[in-house]
């Protein structure tokens, strides 16, 4: 179990928050106004079935969107009015972000896959190895530096995207399905890792998962149908 939020300030923030897909001319509805905020230091679980809305709002949430109508608010700043530039921006300084499918460079070094996020962010080159090293140690491969993807199992992958994820010091982590691709025991290991840095670091995390054994570790569940909440076991 992890620590609760450390000062209240919000991480992200939606009010009233849809989102409207044209599909060959037919208007689809995948949120239908979403009011959700999530502070800094959070563990919440999104829970729902496949078309609920739940990945669209973690898209929204990762800065990959914007939302058709209400207000949508990163670490304070209003998505509406940024320039793409500045989203891209807001998006490699304060989100996280990781894939049930790791999204590694297959030819890339562990310390490179991790150090990437940082060349975006105009970080010099000796500061991206060391912050890399740092993010690797932290996660637990202080030994795989040097090594590929290919060179490593599935959990380990996931370990390189989680430090991957926390090498620009986010605040919040956003991770879709992340033991999906993992057997039980790396997956149990990840899990670990996620909570562990979310009570040492304070970094929010919000993880979307179909798996109720593993929406139950986190403080809160927020359940999703039809682009609504359904249930919000963190509301007042």
């Amino acid at each position: 179990m992890t620590a609760g939020p450390a000062t209240g300030a919000p991480a992200v923030e939606a009010i009233d928050v849809t989102r409207v897909y044209s599909l060959e001319g037919v208007e689809v509805q995948a949120l239908r106004g979403v009011s959700i905020r999530i502070d800094e230091g959070e563990y919440v679980a999104v829970v729902g079935p496949s078309g609920s809305g739940k990945s669209t709002l973690m898209h929204l949430l990762g800065c990959l969107d914007r939302p058709t109508s209400g207000v949508l608010r990163i670490g304070g700043r209003e998505v509406a009015e940024l320039s793409g530039n500045e989203l891209a921006a807001l998006r490699n300084s304060r989100v996280g972000f990781v894939f049930q499918s790791f999204q590694l460079l297959a030819r890339t070094t562990a310390v490179d896959n991790v150090a990437l996020p940082l060349v975006y962010g105009g970080v010099g080159r000796k500061e991206r190895r060391e912050r890399a090293v740092q993010a690797l140690t932290a996660v637990g491969l202080a030994h795989r530096l040097g090594h590929r993807p290919a060179q490593m199992s599935g959990g380990e992958q996931q370990r390189v995207a989680i430090a991957r994820a926390l090498v620009t010091d986010p605040q919040v982590l956003l991770a879709d399905e992340p033991t999906g691709n993992l057997d039980s025991r790396s997956g149990g290991e990840v899990m670990a890792i996620l909570e562990r840095l979310n009570a040492e670091r304070q970094v929010a995390v919000v993880l979307v998962t179909h798996d109720h054994e593993i929406a139950e570790r986190a403080r809160r569940q927020v359940y999703f149908r039809d682009g609504l909440i359904e249930r919000d076991t963190g509301a007042a």
